[in-house]
């Protein structure tokens, strides 16, 4: 379907708005202006105008032209929450999201759900309707985290609002003094390495996630744990994928390592849904899980107990972070004064030990 005219001139004037290029009081371009620029009709211009004035961007002066106005949506209590999480799907999501609803929704809260699909540009145009919406706080889960973010104005655009916002599973290096709630990452992958050495594992490799901090965190984790051990590090043993390639790419480094003859008996993944795809590769290779390979998760999801080998995993009390994130959101509402451990707040992780693991 044909984008109308309006849309794109209308689009664009509130993206200078909400990224603070034209701010409060400024005088926007005249009609004839816009027109020439767009090629479009005075007509359409005055539609994406008007449709702006009515949702409070702008303002009109008779005989003075068109003005950025105070945005005063978000003056005054609104009992809405928004919550923007990277993914829904039936993986650690729902439990997450239902530990946020039950704190909210005792405190009187609704909840505007939203999701990403871990997209940087999605995550941007999320946070650009949500500074139009009338919303009290945020609880989101940003995307692709170990990339620097280029829409931090839009998160200042929020503490210019004075609409506070809690980071969940993740956030940004250069935010990660803003609140947050996550999983100790690192000490879990340090746990469940450590676990596969003293199993007596020598060649383990790893299977994580480059565009998030709990990859790299996880990483950090299982890289600790072998120079613990007196164990060397190998870069070869060690596979990264991307968002892009998270179905594709773990079963390619299994399949190659086995094609390949390379001395692997443990494989320590990102999370549950990369170790099902890791033991059904080596299954299909004709090798054992665990007797062959011992194969382990992160994230403790019904992937894990449900497997038909149950996977030995990390757990990730999901609704408790969930709640905690809430919790967190609504002291930050009321406008408490809250110290560094209380506004980061890290969860402690425990090994969760089943039968796709095999002492050597």
């Amino acid at each position: 379907m044909k984008e109308p005219k309006f849309s794109r001139l209308k689009e664009d004037i509130k993206a200078k708005i909400v990224h603070s290029e034209w701010k409060a009081g400024d005088k926007i371009p005249s009609e004839n202006m816009f027109a020439a620029q767009y090629h479009i009709s005075r007509q359409t211009v005055r539609k994406a105008i008007g449709e702006l004035t009515e949702e409070g961007y702008l303002y009109a002066e008779h005989g003075r032209g068109t003005f950025v106005s105070e945005r005063t949506i978000h003056t005054r209590t609104s009992k809405n929450i928004a919550v923007v999480t990277t993914y829904l799907s039936d993986y650690i999501f729902p439990r997450l999201i239902q530990g946020i609803e039950q704190v909210l929704t005792a405190n009187g809260y609704s909840i505007m759900l939203k999701t990403t699909r871990n997209s940087r540009a999605a995550e941007a145009r999320c946070m650009e309707e949500l500074l139009s919406k009338d919303i009290d706080g945020l609880i989101i889960e940003p995307s692709k985290t170990q990339i620097s973010c280029r829409h931090t104005s839009l998160y200042d655009q929020m503490d210019e609002y004075g609409i506070p916002y809690v980071f969940i599973q993740g956030y940004f290096e250069q935010m990660k003094k803003k609140p947050y709630v996550l999983m100790d990452d690192m000490k879990g992958g340090y746990l469940i390495t450590k676990y596969l050495i003293e199993l007596g594992h020598k060649n383990i490799h790893g299977i994580f996630k480059a565009d998030d901090v709990q990859g790299q965190a996880r990483h950090k984790g299982y890289v600790r744990a072998l120079q613990e051990a007196g164990m060397l590090y190998d870069p070869d043993s060690v596979t990264w994928f991307y968002t892009e390639d998270r179905e594709v790419k773990p079963r390619e480094t299994i399949s190659g390592a086995i094609q390949a003859e390379t001395p692997m008996d443990a494989v320590v993944c990102y999370n549950d849904q990369v170790a099902v795809e890791v033991i059904r590769t080596l299954r299909e290779f004709g090798k054992k899980v665990p007797r062959d390979v011992s194969v382990t998760g992160f994230d403790n999801s019904l992937l894990a107990k449900n497997n038909h080998i149950p996977i030995t995993t990390i757990s990730h009390p999901q609704d408790k972070l969930g709640s905690m994130a809430a919790e967190l959101l609504l002291r930050l509402i009321l406008g408490e004064e809250l110290t560094e451990q209380e506004l980061h707040i890290r969860v402690e992780p425990e090994i969760v030990v089943r039968d796709s693991t095999w002492k050597r």
